[in-house]
């Protein structure tokens, strides 16, 4: 049984979403097992529901965000540093909101 603090938002996703916040070293239950959480992650944060290839699409809501620029295991935080995304050029995503035009 899957861990009640992971949301699934489609069948089709290969992460999942966190309903709140789980500290460092918690736990949480996977389809496939359990894997401990290393860093403490946020609301809305994504962590890997399988194992994921360097290269295969990130899904979430049922269509691909972007690409996991390497292999990211079951249960680890699936960010900015291990996925490119298909759409946003990663400066933009890195840029301070004095960067940003107005």
């Amino acid at each position: 049984m899957t861990d009640t603090r992971l949301l699934l938002l489609s069948p089709d996703d290969n992460v999942f979403v966190l309903r709140g916040a789980i500290d460092a070293g918690e736990t949480v239950a996977l389809e496939a097992g359990q894997a401990t959480v290393p860093v403490r992650l946020g609301l809305g944060h994504k962590i890997a529901r399988r194992a994921i290839a360097a290269g295969e699409k990130i899904v979430k809501y049922g269509a691909p965000i972007g690409s996991a620029t390497q292999a990211i295991p079951a249960g680890a935080h699936v960010h900015l540093h291990n996925v490119k995304s298909d759409y946003t050029p990663t400066y933009a995503l890195e840029a301070t909101s004095e960067e940003v035009p107005r």
